[in-house]
């Protein structure tokens, strides 16, 4: 790798993730700061998550992407081993047995999974794309994430499986299902949760549910951490308390405020004004992303950059939704920002994998796919 092949990557889209790494830093230090003492332990995790995870997207950045065809099978196998592996060895946190535990960090593999999922449904759909079968389609789909899917949820990992399902249904809608083949997706979805809540869903899970549809029922358990929340959105006003000086982050009213909560914090110490420039930053990631796939016609490319647009864009609309009360909490990151290095590295690989089909996808504009 050479200064030259830096050089050629996509400018746009690398500055946005730039800009979003170091907003998410800022906050984060801006956090270490609380009533009661400094602590600048997750300040410097997410530094070092974040200088490793730039060298990784690089990296990607400089590979074929069209190699990962030929790995699927074991992507696929190593994620569903190591989904298992974590039932048996992996640590509880936060009530899920979702980690594995390396002393001065922990990894989530279900994070890593989403894009190994996107991988595998970009191959089995740019193969398929002249099938108008969609019922095999669907059915054939549905075999590879049932899985993966089912292994996430017995963590439990509500959020995660959620993601999963989402990307499965949203790239099938791209490929060209039928409105009778959604419907029955619909369908299916909702008889699937009502079964979930009655065998699935552990009991604070179907709190968190109870509490987005009526955020006053329990403010001083399930609905707490919603509450302070757009208690602390509402307060930043225009322009903020300024950084270090949120009242609801910096006395720890806010749970989670590094993590699920980092919105509010953004929203409480920077105001309407920060909230609008990384909502700004994100629409012109999205800009350049968009404007990527107009520029590659090689069917797997698109797939993948749309597949990991899903996954960035149901990120960013659960994880503001929940902070201000419209959507229910289960977790999720927001990209770039929200402090965790399972998250951070699968949204940086994810980027990787977008500049490699912007370097690559040009050149096989005229190749038919595999």
């Amino acid at each position: 790798m050479n200064l030259n092949f830096v050089n050629k990557l996509d400018k746009t889209l690398l500055f946005s993730t730039i800009s979003l790494l170091l907003i998410g830093l800022i906050v984060i230090l801006s956090t270490s700061y609380s009533s009661i003492g400094v602590d600048f332990v997750n300040f410097n995790k997410q530094l070092y998550f974040a200088v490793f995870g730039i060298i990784v997207m690089i990296f990607i950045s400089s590979t074929d992407y069209r190699a990962l065809k030929n790995y699927t099978g074991i992507f696929y196998l190593l994620a569903c081993f190591i989904l298992l592996a974590v039932l048996f060895y992996g640590s509880l946190v936060r009530g899920t047995s979702s980690w594995f535990n390396f002393g001065i960090f922990n990894i989530q593999p279900s994070e890593f999974v989403k894009i190994v999922i996107i991988i595998v449904m970009a191959k089995y759909l740019s193969i398929e794309k002249n099938q108008r079968n969609d019922i095999k389609k669907m059915f054939v789909s549905g075999i590879y994430i049932a899985l993966p899917v089912l292994l996430i949820i017995l963590q439990p990992d509500l959020g995660s499986a959620m993601v999963i399902l989402v990307i499965w249904f949203s790239m099938l809608i791209i490929s060209g299902l039928n409105k009778y083949s959604i419907y029955l997706i619909v369908l299916s979805t909702i008889i699937i949760s009502a079964f979930s809540w009655s065998f699935f869903l552990e009991d604070y899970q179907k709190n968190r549910i109870i509490t987005f549809v009526n955020p006053q029922v329990d403010l001083q358990g399930a609905g707490y951490n919603v509450n302070q929340s757009i208690i602390a959105i509402g307060s930043g006003q225009i322009w903020g308390k300024g950084l270090g000086h949120g009242s609801q982050s910096q006395l720890n009213f806010l749970p989670e405020k590094h993590t699920d909560f980092i919105f509010a914090v953004i929203a409480e110490e920077l105001g309407f004004i920060g909230v609008l420039i990384v909502i700004l930053i994100f629409a012109i990631l999205f800009y350049r992303i968009f404007k990527i796939v107009d520029e590659v016609q090689d069917n797997f490319g698109k797939l993948l950059i749309l597949g990991i647009a899903i996954l960035f864009a149901f990120h960013i609309l659960i994880n503001i939704g929940m902070n201000m009360g419209i959507m229910p909490v289960t977790g999720i990151p927001l990209p770039f920002i929200s402090y965790g290095g399972s998250s951070l590295f699968t949204f940086l690989i994810g980027i990787g994998i977008i500049q490699s089909v912007c370097l690559k996808g040009r050149s096989y504009k005229l190749v038919k796919d595999e």
